[in-house]
C-alpha cells in the first residue's frame, strides 16, 4: 500500500484493511512493514481525529466516575472539600465547579485539568 494521507472513507476503510492484514501477519516492528504499520496508524489516526472528534466528558460525570473507580464515596471528599451538604451539591451539579474545586479534583483525583476547566 502506497503510504499518503487519508483523504476519503474509501482510503481510510483501505487502510483499515491493510493494517488488519499486517496484524495477522504478525509483521516485526523493527522490518519494512512494520515502520510501513507504524506510520499507516499515524495516519489513520490523525483521521479519525478530523473526522471522529471525541468531545469532552462533562467534569462532573468525570468526577464521578473517577470517585466510582476508586470505590469513593461523596463522604470521602468531605474533609476536602467541605461540608456532605456542599460535596452533594457540587456532585449533584447544583453548584458550579470552580477553579478552586477544580484544582482539588485534579490533585486529589488526578483528572486532567483540561477536562475540569471545559
Amino acid at each position: 500500500m502506497k503510504l499518503k494521507v487519508i483523504k476519503t472513507k474509501k482510503e481510510y476503510h483501505a487502510f483499515l484493511e491493510w493494517v488488519d492484514e499486517l496484524f495477522d501477519k504478525k509483521v516485526k516492528p523493527d522490518s519494512n512493514e512494520g515502520e510501513e504499520l507504524q506510520v499507516a496508524l499515524l495516519l489513520i489516526k490523525q483521521y479519525e481525529d478530523a473526522h471522529f472528534p471525541i468531545p469532552m466528558p462533562d467534569p462532573i460525570d468525570a468526577i464521578n466516575a473517577k470517585m466510582a473507580e476508586r470505590g469513593m464515596k461523596n463522604k470521602d471528599l468531605v474533609g476536602i472539600i467541605g461540608s456532605k451538604g456542599y460535596v452533594s451539591s457540587i456532585l449533584n451539579k447544583r453548584k458550579p465547579l470552580n477553579l478552586e474545586l477544580a484544582k482539588i479534583f485534579h490533585r486529589e483525583l488526578g483528572i486532567p485539568a483540561e477536562i475540569l476547566l471545559s
